[in-house]
């Protein structure tokens, strides 16, 4: 593991939208743009520069300043129900969509606590999603 990363780091995206770079540099040619919380694994630093994948394949270079360490999650099923509780026998209140972007509220066991873009609040299966 290169030196200075912690097993499993992971950062989100602080503004509406961060640019992940072929190399780190401003100057280097533009990947991806991701959007506001999308959360990241850290496999390298360089300088202020992290070098980041997601849930399917590494992606680039993003500029550390504009990552936080406020934890979300980025659905990777198809559908994902969110339901009042942690577990399959609490009320489905709403379905997320694939790629959906939430906000990390906490956990118990395999589920974890979300809460959407809408302030929508609940509970999805942990498996059906990606990020911490």
């Amino acid at each position: 593991m290169p030196a200075g990363v912690q097993a499993r780091e992971f950062v989100s995206v602080k503004g509406n939208a961060v640019n992940v770079r072929e190399k780190p540099s401003t100057r280097s040619a533009t990947l991806w743009e991701l959007g506001r919380g999308y959360p990241l694994q850290v496999q390298q630093r360089k300088g202020r520069w992290l070098q980041v994948r997601d849930f399917e394949e590494p992606l680039g270079w993003v500029y550390a300043p504009l990552t936080s360490k406020t934890p979300h999650r980025v659905v990777t099923a198809r559908v994902a129900n969110l339901r009042a509780g942690p577990g399959q026998q609490h009320k489905t209140v709403g379905k997320l969509q694939q790629h959906e972007v939430v906000r990390s509220l906490g956990q118990s066991g395999s589920w974890a606590r979300v809460q959407r873009e809408d302030g929508q609040k609940g509970w999805v299966a942990r498996r059906l999603t990606w990020g911490w």
